[in-house]
């Protein structure tokens, strides 16, 4: 039987109809599962996400190998001691660091205010206005986590202040901080110096409360942690707070007001928040950064404590051998010694050392 030419296009009309929906089906299959996928992968890395343009004026850099150290410098203006670090970052590999300073607003790194190339337009462009004793300190330190953490080859971030020096070459620090799974704080039970406040209760339970040194060194899990959080910050905001406070922060000094405990901040936040999470078991409980404490204080007097600034008579290269050979950290209110380790090995304690000032790190570079 011959078929109508009216019925084979009907025909084929239907067919190919048939072809478009199983088609239009299998893209709108496809669209559905790249948007999920997308969504997870915008989910995974909401973190990113969120500290790509924080303050840095770029951009995140796709993950590069090897893995990089972060290093966190933390100044009041200019880095006085940019050549003792130009020397060293010159002698690392470039693929393997990254530099991030937090300075006064409006202060610029660049040929007018720094030696080296290295520090360039390093400065954080959301920089804010830090007090001692203030919870702006611990802010900074966010801020500077948050620019680091937009670049997903950073895997180690190493907080550090202005006068702090390295004490050994750029490929011992490496090795020694990328060997190790765990981050670098001081942390320990202090609830005996009156600085816990019970009104922060019950988010940091008073067996939780840490105190310890601020220069830390993070992987970059517990990096993410510090920034994320936006419950214990508040609590330190208003409730860890120097006492008395600065004049210049209330106009003047008032002596009728509810007591306060006299809290610092930057000495007991990351190493709190660690705790509160559970995370301790993935701490070395020490810091990288020597620090001599002024011995010609009365034990008892704990509020007149202040580390030694080493002037250039004092960097002699006995001093910093000896400072680089130290392997075991006394703990004298708990009556032991503790020996540092990186994983099961034992190593000596330290990879920086502060406070310097520029005539002892030129002293120091000269010695080799």
């Amino acid at each position: 039987m011959t078929k109508k030419k009216g019925s084979t296009a009907t025909a084929g009309a239907a067919a190919g109809s048939k072809v478009v929906v199983v088609v239009c089906a299998m893209l709108l299959t496809l669209a559905i599962l790249i948007f999920h996928s997308d969504e997870f992968k915008f989910q995974s890395s909401n973190f990113t996400y969120q500290f790509r343009n924080n303050g840095f004026g770029e951009n995140s850099h796709g993950f590069q190998s090897p893995p990089k150290i972060a290093f966190l410098f933390l100044t009041r203006s200019n880095l006085p001691l940019d050549f003792i670090w130009a020397s060293f970052f010159k002698n690392g590999n470039q693929a393997k660091f990254s530099i991030y300073i937090h300075s006064q607003p409006g202060f610029v790194y660049d040929k007018s205010t720094t030696k080296s190339s290295f520090f360039y337009g390093r400065q954080l462009n959301n920089s804010i206005q830090v007090l001692w004793g203030d919870s702006t300190m611990i802010e900074a330190e966010r801020l500077l986590f948050g620019a680091a953490l937009a670049d997903p080859a950073n895997q180690r971030f190493v907080l550090l202040s202005d006068s702090c020096i390295p004490l050994h070459n750029f490929s011992h620090t490496y090795r020694y901080l990328m060997s190790s799974t765990k981050s670098f704080v001081d942390s320990f039970l202090n609830v005996g110096e009156g600085r816990y406040n019970p009104e922060m209760l019950p988010v940091i339970p008073r067996e939780k409360w840490r105190k310890g040194s601020q220069w830390i060194a993070l992987v970059r899990r517990h990096a993410e942690v510090v920034v994320n959080d936006a419950i214990i910050f508040p609590l330190f905001t208003n409730f860890c707070k120097r006492w008395p406070p600065p004049k210049h922060a209330t106009g003047r000094q008032t002596l009728k007001v509810k007591y306060h405990p006299n809290c610092i901040p930057d000495e007991h936040y990351v190493q709190t928040i660690l705790s509160i999470r559970d995370l301790e078991n993935e701490l070395e409980r020490r810091t990288l950064t020597y620090t001599m404490w002024n011995s010609s204080i009365p034990k008892g007097d704990k509020r007149s404590w202040h580390p030694v600034t080493f002037q250039y008579s004092d960097a002699t290269p006995l001093i910093i051998k000896e400072i680089k050979e130290i392997n075991h950290i006394d703990f004298e209110s708990k009556h032991r010694t503790e020996w540092c380790r990186v994983n099961s090995t034992y190593t000596p304690c330290f990879l920086f050392a502060r406070k310097f000032t520029p005539g002892a790190a030129l002293r120091i570079l000269k010695n080799g």
